[in-house]
């Protein structure tokens, strides 16, 4: 199989179908590129519309990185009481804004090396970082992303990275900050690992 060529074929379907949703993800949005590097650290494995709720209520009571990061740890949870992992994330987020102030000066990065660095943020954020406000290429490789690249059988991995790794090396630099969206759109919309129904949902 080309699965460059089947990867294109099917995309371009998938896009055809979701490109137009309106639907808001955690990570877009926000305005502020620090706004959309913490949104994103609060929304592992939880849901979007309640991330964004979350995150809202947050900017709204720490309005910049210097408020996030002199927050009480207590105060920041009592706002994460129904995110998933809250302690850890209340913790990160703190620890994220004081970092960003204090080795890059109030500015998130460009790069994945540098963005890694900063407390909680994995390659799955500092993708979608680099994508969403630097506009550079770069594969977001959430739960989603992974299941569907592997039920599709472009790529044979066992974890997000591998993921990434493995669909840099069959998919287009041009799609590379398209992948995310759609493939999160498809993957709340058909669940589970049944190839069938995740084709038949494209009418491929």
């Amino acid at each position: 199989m080309d699965k460059k060529k089947y990867f294109l074929q099917v995309f371009r379907k998938a896009e055809k179908k979701y490109g137009k949703y309106e639907k808001r993800l955690a990570g877009e949005g926000w305005g502020a590129d620090w706004k959309t590097l913490i949104s994103t650290i609060m929304s592992a494995q939880s849901r979007d519309d309640t991330t964004i709720r979350i995150a809202e209520d947050l900017f709204r009571k720490y309005e910049n990185l210097k408020k996030l990061a002199e927050a009480k740890y207590s105060n920041v949870l009592k706002i994460f009481r129904s995110l998933n992992y809250n302690r850890t994330k209340a913790k990160n987020v703190i620890s994220a804004a004081n970092f960003i102030l204090s080795e890059f000066n109030g500015e998130i990065p460009d790069s994945i090396d540098e963005l890694v660095r900063i407390p909680g943020v994995g390659r799955k954020t500092a993708n979608l970082v680099i994508t969403e406000c630097h506009g550079k290429d770069g594969i977001t490789v959430d739960t989603h992303v992974h299941r569907i690249a592997n039920v599709l059988e472009l790529v044979k991995t066992k974890n997000p990275t591998e993921t990434e790794f493995a669909l840099m090396k069959i998919v287009p630099k041009s799609y590379w900050s398209k992948i995310n969206r759609i493939f999160v759109l498809w993957g709340k919309d058909v669940p589970g690992k049944d190839k069938g129904k995740l084709l038949k949902r494209l009418n491929v």
